[in-house]
């Protein structure tokens, strides 16, 4: 046992180490304001630090390689312990959250979920609003890093059918993935500069355009004021759902395109699907609203397109209470709660690629019905999809499923009503952010939930940010017999 968790632990300390560093950011960030929290911050990153310390002791006895098990348990403690420590300056400062509220908005930001139980935004401290939105920018380039490179070789996720080679971390492979976290880095550092200087230049003050843009290329969704986006300008709008649809997509399709330089390295079955449904609900909603709104075309499509874009991506903004458009919008919304976008992306959800492939597998069964002795072949992207992936994504669905069920069933007995329950249970495990209804919906937050259905929905998030199979391994006997 002690081998199986010394270089987890190892890679954990450095994972604390990283977090410690970035909490001086807003610590200075509030000695430049003047908002008197940088103590909170100074004090968490000493204690961050102190518990990387203490998981380093032990080192490690080279050569450092992580076996399929320990990739497994790294994946699941790296995230449980970054959302602790991240909680940490939320209790230390002036105005303290409970352990509950604190974990609840760090597990929110670093999973990239967008839920939150602060009330009153503009009225909060410049520095805490600016940890919430480093929460969710670490957070999304954490997640393109895990489906890139963990998730292929634990044979969990999308990304097996988008690369030609499995991932590993042992020695031979370390040049490549340190290859591929510089190219990652650029371009999220990239898009996450082009998003902040093009708000800035619609007319946001530097600190919104900067708090904004690492919610909006990480899918996160965490804004600055309770009324979210709605308090901008509809170019605003247009430039923020250009940058949440280049958060959705594949980023190995754009450190591809940055090597080639050629247009056909974008190709990808699931961006065409993405881009098609996406089209088409905003044509569908705005033709509805049309019918029986007053605004004006280009405002409807403006709202539109944003609010289904910032669902469809998990990031989780609202221009408007989106709940007031009537029953077609509301059961639009809820429905597209759960595709989310492209696997390898920022966002979170079910990802396009399983409703490709439960299509795929559907049409073959239906062949199959027509010509019994018939030999058919379902092919992705030109690539033939082996059994084991097709089991992949049914497994992840039926389990996607029971935990929906489960957990809405517990939130009930909490005590909250259905329609939270269920949309609090979805949009947790999908990390998209807002809910329906009048306590969790685009108007609303998660502060009145009561503490129990808080630690639930936060343990639902990193389930769901983990592609549900890589956390609910470690809860097998078989993996601790292994």
């Amino acid at each position: 046992m002690y081998k199986l968790f010394r270089p987890v632990l190892f890679v954990c300390g450095i994972v604390a180490w990283v977090m410690a560093g970035f909490l001086i950011i807003p610590a200075l960030y509030s000695l430049y304001s003047g908002d008197q929290e940088h103590n909170a911050f100074f004090v968490a990153s000493g204690i961050v630090a102190a518990c990387g310390v203490v998981m380093m002791a032990p080192g490690y006895a080279p050569p450092f390689s992580l076996n399929a098990r320990q990739l497994y348990l790294l994946t699941g403690l790296s995230w449980l312990s970054l959302s602790f420590f991240s909680a940490a300056p939320f209790m230390l400062v002036s105005h303290p959250m409970s352990l509950a509220d604190a974990v609840f908005e760090a597990v929110s930001g670093i999973t990239t979920t967008g839920s939150t139980v602060l009330n009153h935004l503009a009225q909060t401290p410049p520095s805490i609003l600016l940890w919430r939105s480093m929460l969710q920018w670490i957070g999304g380039f954490g997640v393109i890093g895990m489906a890139i490179t963990i998730l292929p070789f634990l044979r969990v996720g999308g990304m097996r059918l988008f690369q030609t080679e499995s991932s590993d971390w042992s020695d031979k492979s370390m040049p490549r993935f340190q290859a591929m976290a510089r190219g990652l880095l650029v371009v999220y550092l990239g898009l996450t500069i082009l998003c902040s200087a093009s708000y800035w230049l619609a007319g946001m003050t530097p600190f919104d355009a900067i708090n904004h843009a690492m919610a909006t290329v990480s899918t996160g969704g965490f804004a600055t004021d309770d009324s979210s986006m709605g308090r901008f300008s509809l170019d605003i709008l247009w430039i923020s759902t250009f940058f949440m649809i280049l958060g959705g997509l594949p980023f190995t399709l754009y450190i591809r395109f940055l090597h080639s330089r050629r247009l056909a390295a974008l190709k990808d079955e699931q961006v065409v699907a993405f881009l098609v449904i996406v089209v088409g609900l905003v044509a569908a909603l705005t033709l509805q609203r049309m019918t029986i709104s007053d605004e004006s075309f280009y405002s409807i499509l403006t709202h539109n397109a944003f609010n289904i874009v910032s669902v469809i991506t998990t990031t989780g903004f609202a221009s408007q209470d989106y709940t007031q458009w009537g029953m077609f919008a509301v059961a639009m919304f809820f429905f597209v709660t759960f595709i989310g976008a492209c696997s390898g992306s920022t966002s979170g959800g079910m990802k396009i690629f399983r409703f490709q492939l439960s299509w795929l597998f559907l049409r073959e069964q239906m062949q199959k019905l027509v010509h019994p002795n018939g030999v058919f072949s379902a092919r992705y992207n030109g690539k033939p999809i082996t059994d084991d992936i097709m089991g992949s994504a049914v497994a992840f669905s039926f389990l996607f499923f029971l935990v929906l069920t489960v957990t809405t069933f517990l939130l009930v007995l909490i005590g909250l009503d259905f329609v939270t329950a269920l949309t609090g249970a979805a949009t947790a495990l999908t990390n998209v952010g807002p809910g329906l209804g009048d306590v969790i919906g685009p108007a609303g937050n998660f502060a009145t939930v009561p503490d129990s259905g808080k630690w639930l929905l936060s343990f639902a998030m990193i389930l769901g940010r983990l592609e549900m199979l890589t956390l609910m391994v470690l809860f097998t006997p078989i993996f601790w017999r292994g």
